[in-house]
C-alpha cells in the first residue's frame, strides 16, 4: 500500500508545482506553453479523483476493522502501534484532501487563465480595428 501513497504524493506535488507556475507573475513567456501542458495533463490527472475515493474507502475499512485498544486491555507496544495507525490514517486523509483540492484549483485556475488569454486576444483585435 505504500506505493499508492507515494504515487498520490507525487501527483499532489506535480499539481502544486503546476499551480504555482501558472499563478506566479512574470512568466508570460512560458505561460502559453505551460497552459498547453497543463490542459493536456488535466485529463490524466482526473484519475486522481477515483483513486482518492478508493484510498479513502481503504482508510475507512481499516478504521472499522481495527481492534479497539483500551488503556487496560493493551500492552504499551499495542497501544503505541494503535496510535501510530491512527496518525498514519489522519496523514493519509490529509494527503487525499490536498490532492483533491489541488486538482480542483489547478482545473479552475487553468480555465481562468485560458479565459483571460481569450479576452486579451479579443481586446487586441478590437484595438487593431480602431
Amino acid at each position: 500500500m505504500a506505493l499508492e501513497w507515494v504515487v498520490l504524493g507525487y501527483t499532489a506535488g506535480a499539481e502544486a508545482i503546476m499551480l504555482l507556475l501558472l499563478t506566479v507573475p512574470g512568466l508570460d513567456g512560458l505561460r502559453k506553453g505551460l497552459i498547453a501542458v497543463t490542459r493536456n495533463l488535466l485529463k490524466p490527472f482526473m484519475s486522481v479523483v477515483p483513486f482518492c475515493l478508493f484510498l479513502l474507502m481503504d482508510i475507512y475499512w481499516k478504521y472499522e476493522t481495527r481492534p479497539t485498544c483500551d488503556a487496560d486491555s493493551c500492552t504499551p507496544s499495542e497501544s503505541l502501534r494503535h496510535q501510530k495507525s491512527i496518525m498514519k490514517s489522519q496523514r493519509n486523509a490529509l494527503l487525499i484532501a490536498a490532492a483533491l483540492i489541488l486538482y480542483w484549483l489547478l482545473y479552475s485556475v487553468t480555465n481562468l487563465v485560458v479565459k483571460i488569454e481569450q479576452l486579451n486576444q479579443r481586446v487586441e483585435r478590437l484595438k487593431n480595428r480602431d
